[in-house]
């Protein structure tokens, strides 16, 4: 297989796995670094970036969700946002270094652009989250070998 349809097949998981389509990208990159034919630094730069941009994709519909929340087709009600709003702002934006955790790292972002996160804030601790996460996981695969 070509080089570039491996590179863009690992984005395409890694971005599709941060949104809020359930995909693993992580079983991906993991499968990549096995095989030894790629380095483990490129593949760790394409996860991540695929990851982190998945990310500001959420948290750009979460800014543009707020202005339909009136609107009677609205899949949540005022009550639910304002407990998320709640939750959020009890907790913190420290809630975004979660945002690699199946189930609740995405919606996590959604709610940041919803509630109006800074973008600058919001892409350093999710690069921290996603980088993080793609680091453990080269980590293991390497002392596998070992």
């Amino acid at each position: 297989m070509e080089p570039f349809t491996v590179y863009l097949g690992l984005f395409g998981a890694s971005f599709l796995a941060a949104t809020l389509v359930p995909a693993q990208s992580e079983a991906v990159l993991f499968g990549l670094l096995m095989t030894g034919a790629y380095p483990a630094w490129l593949l760790l730069l394409v996860a991540s970036t695929g990851n982190v941009l998945g990310s500001c994709v959420n948290w750009l519909l979460g800014m543009g969700l707020s202005r339909f929340e009136g609107r009677r087709w609205f899949p949540l009600k005022r009550e639910s946002l304002k407990k998320a709003e709640t939750w959020y702002h009890r907790y913190g934006r420290w809630t975004l270094l979660l945002s690699w955790v199946p189930i609740i790292g995405d919606p996590l972002t959604v709610v940041a652009g919803a509630l109006r996160e800074p973008f600058p804030v919001f892409l350093i601790l999710v690069s921290i989250a996603k980088v993080g996460r793609y680091l453990i996981i080269v980590a293991l695969q390497q002392n596998w070998l070992t």
